[in-house]
């Protein structure tokens, strides 16, 4: 068995106690509440969002759609979901699959277009899979601009632990969970779990000493398109990586690059940030979950050293452009669920601690979409995604220790919130972070470390009830 890797977690979301309030003569200074909005419409998507609670909560299309993109929605559903067969097939538009990969659909992983969980027990692992890579002093600075990091040999930049027939998957991928108690102010506690990742069986070669690995679960896909459509110089003002203000918050970009452009922008869709449009993570998707190639990516995560070449392919590209514009466009058209129970005084009440907490510092409410946006549905649109999109160091608890880009081993994207009160109503097994190691809420709080320490430690300094009344507030998201 390959030996064991330790990596942790979540993204950037809270932040410290907010410092000392200048003194103000009459008047107490502002509360640090009022830094921030408190949502108060429940349209957390603006006009399209939806009124949907169910399992289906995360999969229906913008509510402000026209009808005649609403076919187009269904096309792009239809590849999203359904299976990817082997070449040669009578299924030739869904043909290719492999020979390594993950999952056979967009859905095996992104679970009614939510999150996904962990495997337990002896399942394979779907909606979970490890980033490999090499440590970035190794490579050559072009391959770290174009491609992020350094591919492993006869591995590449992903463990794929599925094959079609005739083919070996790469290895095994193992986790092992040992317990961590956190204990709050009123002496009650809660026991987190600590995964331990370890590859066994290695296929193709041994694997090196020196690999560096980072586990990545499904995220939801609600908002992508809204959330593409946030001005990118709004993002980069609230970027502060030498934490000039001295909040304790350094926020900064991650920069990454566009194969559609050919150059380096600005990276804010992945749990790094490490792509810089829906379209991109969508065909990265394509060729490192299920081996199948495309105009953007000609090229899978299986090497000729594998075999690869020795199968048949679905044509070239396996994905046609017309597949790929649909799924694109699907993806960027799930509409976001709007908030529930806002009235409720606990919920109110969670409101004002997220933020006074800090949480709302990297968890950012509110965003305006470009009203320039390319389509009009998501154009000049008031959102609540809480998010930044901007990297945060979270922590030694957290790190994966593996760069991406310009994202360092410590460094996540902040997720955004919107929704998550449905996540397991969408998935009931559905976990949080990125390695789906938090099974509730408050244990993706308590994992929070980094620029989050000041608020996961404010939070469990609180009395029960406002613990509570925090995660009822993210519960109505």
């Amino acid at each position: 068995m390959y030996r064991l890797f330790r990596v942790s977690l979540s993204r950037c979301s809270l932040n410290g106690l907010l410092l000392a309030l200048m003194a103000m003569p009459a008047q107490a200074a502002e509360s640090p509440a009022q830094n921030y909005p408190i949502q108060t419409t429940p349209m957390s998507g603006g006009d399209g969002s939806v009124e949907q609670f169910d399992h289906n909560a995360y999969s229906l299309p913008l509510g402000n759609m026209s009808m005649t993109k609403r076919l187009d929605f269904s096309v792009g559903n239809s590849f999203f979901r359904n299976p990817w067969v082997a070449a040669p097939a009578s299924t030739e538009a869904r043909d290719g699959l492999g020979p390594l990969l993950n999952t056979n659909s967009c859905q095996g992983c992104h679970i009614k277009d939510g999150r996904g969980h962990p495997p337990t027990g002896d399942e394979s692992p779907i909606a979970l899979f490890l980033r490999l890579s090499l440590p970035a002093q190794q490579a050559e600075p072009k391959v770290l601009e174009q491609r992020g990091a350094l591919p492993v040999p006869n591995y590449g930049l992903q463990l794929q632990t599925a094959a079609i027939g005739g083919a070996e998957p790469e290895a095994r991928m193992l986790i092992e969970y040992r317990p961590r108690e956190v204990t709050f102010a009123d002496s009650t506690g809660v026991t987190l779990q600590e995964p331990l990742y370890s590859i066994a069986e290695p296929a193709y070669g041994e694997l090196p000493e020196d690999m560096q690995i980072s586990p990545r679960l499904a995220p939801p896909m609600i908002g992508l398109g809204l959330l593409a459509a946030i001005p990118e110089a709004d993002l980069l003002a609230a970027a502060d990586p030498d934490d000039a203000d001295g909040d304790g918050i350094s926020g900064r970009a991650n920069q990454v690059w566009d194969l559609r452009t050919g150059s380096t922008v600005m990276g804010r869709f992945g749990w790094k940030a490490g792509e810089p449009s829906i379209e991109q993570q969508g065909m990265h998707a394509f060729a490192g979950d299920m081996g199948l190639t495309s105009s953007l990516v000609p090229q899978t995560d299986c090497m000729a050293s594998q075999g690869c070449d020795d199968f048949p392919d679905g044509g070239t590209p396996e994905v046609s452009d017309d597949v790929a514009d649909f799924v694109t466009f699907y993806a960027s058209s799930l509409a976001v669920p709007m908030r529930r129970n806002m009235d409720y005084p606990a919920v109110k009440q969670g409101a004002e601690r997220f933020n006074t907490l800090g949480c709302a510092s990297c968890h950012t409410p509110r965003h305006r979409t470009a009203s320039d946006a390319e389509r009009p549905a998501l154009a000049d649109q008031i959102i609540w995604p809480y998010s930044d999109l901007l990297l945060h160091d979270m922590g030694d608890a957290l790190a994966d220790h593996r760069s991406e880009f310009q994202a360092d081993g410590r460094e996540w994207r902040t997720p955004p919130l919107w929704g998550i009160g449905l996540a397991q109503t969408v998935n009931p097994r559905a976990g949080f972070l990125h390695d789906g190691r938090a099974r509730t809420l408050e244990e993706a709080i308590l994992w929070h470390g980094g620029e989050a320490e000041a608020a996961a430690q404010g939070y469990r300094d609180l009395p029960e009830d406002q613990r509570a009344e925090l995660i009822r507030f993210l519960e109505s998201l």
